[in-house]
């Protein structure tokens, strides 16, 4: 083995370079030159040596660190030749192990191809749970006043989504019902610290995730906020005018994948991009008229119909963009919303409340923003978020609370990633804006100032 004389060679030099400055620097003609190094057949360490010239006065101290260096040497030779014995030793007992290893290797390997045939199906299933899980991390990110409780569901999330990962990967070792069983008790968890969550305020919007690409330059799409935990219809509404079909899927990942299960011919061809679904019916407004359609899923019936009174239609009050955006219906935690124009109020947005069953105009406010400046607009929480454009650099840049009956001018940019925005709504279940966006359908995360209430408040 080579491994003795080169420690050795290593081992002379640190020594030589370790001495003391002050007693080594010795010119060529007084010090020891160290010429070449070898083994001999034993695999012993052979040196050159010359000696210096004598000097009288350097002779005693030389011949003293000399001595010291070879006795340093003879014990280092002894420790190399046990250690060459120990490697040797090591070497052949390595040898034996890698063909044992190799074997374990092979059946390692055909115990994990096995065991990926069988958890595939069962991985995809769990997969999807946790799709449905991630959005929410993001909401609880904002949730500063319960932060120990909050950081311990993030660290579950984490953790849990780490493990998915290595199993997508390799197919790891944690059982699926363990896994399952754990993923259901975190989104109990999770949907009982929803509850607690209280109305906030709007601070930060970002994304967007782009869910589809799909349909023309304009259109809406949506899920209903009051829908059960197990419902995850989508519906699909595509272009501003002349249409009056609606596509309904199963799920969002039906949505992706286009896997329609039901489509409604309507009575009448819808105006604009801004309908709503809420509480199991559609909520629609009529092509060439400020009339609200209130449209049944279940029954394919309209339940209530009713003119928004004074409201302009038709181009008259649309956003920005035009598009027969005139009226806007939205839906918040609160309730069912309409957001339109009138002459009585100079072309200024209106805001009013409406009854779900017979769309009656419950209250409303007159704010001061016109609504030809404004590129889209949504509720939440009883306040009404606008946007100065439909382009890019949009931003939110005024709100209006209801509760209060007061405005504000704000500064909340978001992305605009594909530079045409025809539709964005608010939905309170997923507490995520979903947007038509130039033939994208996407999604924004929305960071809310909340209060968290606890058991103790009344």
């Amino acid at each position: 083995m080579q491994a003795p004389s080169n420690i050795l060679n290593l081992l002379l030099l640190s020594l030589l370079a370790g001495l003391d400055p002050s007693k080594t620097q010795i010119s060529p003609k007084e010090g020891w030159q160290v010429y070449s190094s070898a083994q001999d057949p034993d695999g012993r360490c052979i040196c050159t040596v010359v000696a210096p010239e004598q000097n009288l006065c350097s002779r005693d101290a030389k011949s003293r660190q000399l001595r010291q260096l070879l006795e340093k040497v003879q014990n280092m030779s002894q420790s190399i030749e046990v250690l060459n014995l120990r490697t040797q030793r090591d070497f052949q007992y390595v040898l034996k192990m890698e063909t044992q290893m190799k074997g374990l290797k092979a059946k390692f390997r055909q115990i994990e191809d096995d065991r990926k045939t069988l958890m595939t199906k069962h991985f995809q299933e769990l997969k999807e749970k946790m799709d449905e899980l991630l959005p929410l991390i993001p909401v609880l990110e904002q949730y500063k006043t319960d932060a120990k409780l909050i950081t311990q569901f993030k660290e579950e999330i984490r953790n849990l989504s780490a493990v998915l990962t290595g199993i997508q990967e390799e197919i790891g070792a944690y059982d699926y019902e363990e896994l399952h069983q754990r993923v259901l008790s975190l989104e109990t968890r999770l949907r009982d610290c929803m509850k607690k969550l209280t109305c906030g305020k709007l601070m930060k919007i970002t994304g967007p995730v782009t869910v589809k690409i799909s349909g023309t330059r304009f259109g809406a799409w949506m899920t209903d906020p009051l829908a059960s935990e197990k419902n995850n219809r989508v519906w699909y509404m595509d272009s501003y005018t002349n249409n009056k079909i609606v596509r309904e899927y199963k799920s969002m990942a039906d949505f992706v994948s286009g896997a329609e299960s039901r489509t409604y011919n309507l009575p009448f061809k819808w105006a604009g991009t801004n309908h709503v679904v809420y509480n199991g019916s559609l909520y629609f407004n009529k092509y060439q008229s400020n009339i609200i359609i209130k449209y049944n899923f279940d029954t394919g019936r309209v339940l209530a119909q009713r003119s928004l009174e004074y409201a302009g239609f038709h181009n008259v009050y649309p956003y920005t963009w035009g598009g027969f955006s005139d009226i806007d219906l939205m839906a918040d935690e609160i309730g069912l919303w309409a957001v339109y124009a009138t002459n009585q109020n100079a072309g200024n947005i209106v805001i009013s409340q409406l009854n779900q069953d017979t769309l009656e105009v419950m209250k409303s406010w007159n704010t001061g923003y016109p609504k030809r400046s404004a590129g889209e607009s949504f509720m939440i929480c009883g306040t009404l978020y606008v946007t100065n454009s439909h382009l890019t650099g949009a931003k939110v840049y005024y709100s209006y609370s209801t509760k209060t009956s007061t405005y504000e001018y704000t500064d909340i940019p978001f992305h605009n990633q594909y530079f045409h925005i025809s539709m964005l709504d608010y939905n309170a279940r997923d507490r995520a804006l979903y947007a038509w966006n130039n033939g994208h359908q996407v999604l924004f995360n929305v960071t809310l100032f909340h209060i968290i209430k606890t058991e103790d408040d009344t």
